[in-house]
């Protein structure tokens, strides 16, 4: 499936309904009384919520997120205080009766629609690699994961379905309409069997993920695997909960570098005041964060650089990049730039490049700068230039570590094709302590 040029910035993407349902509750507390940001993940999983209060108003909190949360009933609203989803004041599961006061904090992460069905599309995939227990495959741009709320068809789990049915009826079976196609009439299927998918393993499967052990944003492109049964998927799983897996990804960066790379060890969370955006802070709603990064090669006012995972936080290598001053080309959100052939050889001062800045992008500014963009004749990519490369665990069925490159996808790989035209012989590269191929990552 082709990248969709219509939406290439989900996290600029709302849902009008919630958004609405919230402003709109003004009847219920005044809209001057509190602040509320709200946000939906990129994967479309839940939805986030963050209100301040500006006065005292002596309500407990269960009664003030009912009337807040608009449909939400008061006992959904403790069952979500009881599951960790409501934090208070930095605190995780507070009391439900607890007082509002002013400059409280609550945020709430607010589950998504439940998908119903997991239908076999169509969807081209690239394996990598396959055997009984797991495969790996190399995502390509515009698609996300799984099913979820705002997506509910062209994921790759639709994609995988879809591979798995032809397989099964190449070999003259039955394929089980039931293990993708979600509730039947007359049919009482658990959640579990309405999200199974023959092919892949049953972990996840209640939430309509089966066999997904870890996912990549809707515009990064790159390697990715997926468990087949259910004793392989816990091996691998366990590794990346231990951080021992292996991830390394390759980012076109504005800017040179004077150094061969360094450790970036920041803290992450949500950005202040831009909803869609996560920025460097240190406070007790952040979460400790480590990048490594390599420079590899160095062109005229670009940069490509290798970038090693030691944790893994929602938007982490943006993040990083661009609080160093070097935002990712294409990042609209970070303060990376659209590229296309004139920018090539008079390579734009991107808005992130400042050191330190934490800079993001309104939403409106990046929805107008996007459509500008995508009216160019000449335009290369206007999503983040990211793409991840190198990923390496332990076959749990046999025992070896395994590593697997994935090619770079378009338009990245043209890209860089490019610039190495304008390439810098003489400029600092790392010499050590690399981990991807290039000649495997960017084959010509």
């Amino acid at each position: 499936m082709p990248p969709d040029n219509d939406d290439q910035f989900e996290s600029f993407e709302d849902d009008d309904d919630i958004v609405d349902s919230l402003d709109d509750d003004d009847e219920a507390i005044d809209s001057d009384e509190q602040s509320d940001e709200s946000q939906e993940d990129d994967d479309g999983l839940q939805r986030h919520h963050r209100f301040v209060v500006s006065r005292s108003n002596l309500m407990r909190l269960d009664a003030y997120l009912q009337q807040r949360l608009k449909g939400v009933s008061r006992s959904r609203v403790k069952k979500l205080i009881d599951a960790g989803m409501v934090i208070y004041n930095g605190k995780v599961k507070p009391k439900p009766s607890a007082t509002m006061r002013e400059n409280d904090v609550i945020e709430v992460e607010l589950p998504g629609q439940a998908v119903k069905t997991i239908e076999p599309e169509p969807i081209p995939i690239e394996i990598l690699h396959e055997e009984d227990g797991f495969l790996v495959l190399n995502k390509q741009a515009g698609i996300i994961v799984h099913p979820a709320r705002n997506h509910t068809s062209g994921t790759l789990i639709n994609g995988l379905a879809y591979r798995f049915k032809q397989q099964v009826e190449a070999e003259g079976k039955t394929f089980k309409a039931h293990q993708t196609r979600g509730f039947k009439k007359k049919q009482r299927l658990s959640k579990e069997e309405l999200g199974k998918v023959a092919g892949l393993s049953d972990v996840g499967a209640a939430e309509f993920r089966p066999g997904i052990i870890h996912r990549l944003d809707k515009y990064t492109t790159g390697v990715l695997v997926v468990g087949k049964n259910e004793e392989t998927h816990w091996g691998i799983a366990k590794q990346f909960e231990q951080r021992k897996t292996l991830k390394a990804y390759l980012a076109l960066v504005h800017g040179n570098f004077d150094c061969e790379g360094e450790v970036i060890e920041q803290h992450i969370a949500r950005h202040p005041t831009i909803n869609e955006a996560f920025c460097v802070r240190e406070d007790h709603l952040s979460k400790h964060a480590v990048s490594i990064y390599r420079v590899r090669e160095q062109y005229e006012g670009y940069s490509l650089v290798e970038v090693e995972l030691r944790t893994g936080r929602t938007h982490q290598i943006r993040v990083h990049l661009s609080h160093i001053g070097h935002p990712i080309v294409g990042d609209i959100v970070y303060g990376g730039e659209p590229i296309g052939e004139s920018e090539i050889t008079n390579p734009p001062i991107a808005a992130g490049s400042r050191k330190f800045l934490n800079y993001a992008r309104p939403k409106a500014e990046g929805q107008a700068m996007e459509a500008k963009a995508l009216e160019r004749e000449d335009l290369i990519i206007t999503h983040p230039a990211l793409h991840a490369a190198l990923l390496g665990f332990t076959n749990p069925n046999t025992k070896e570590f395994m590593r697997f490159t994935a090619p770079l996808h378009e338009p990245m790989r043209t890209l860089v094709h490019k610039l190495r035209e304008h390439k810098r012989e003489d400029a600092i590269v790392a010499k050590k302590g690399t981990w991807i191929d290039l000649e495997q990552a960017v084959p010509f």
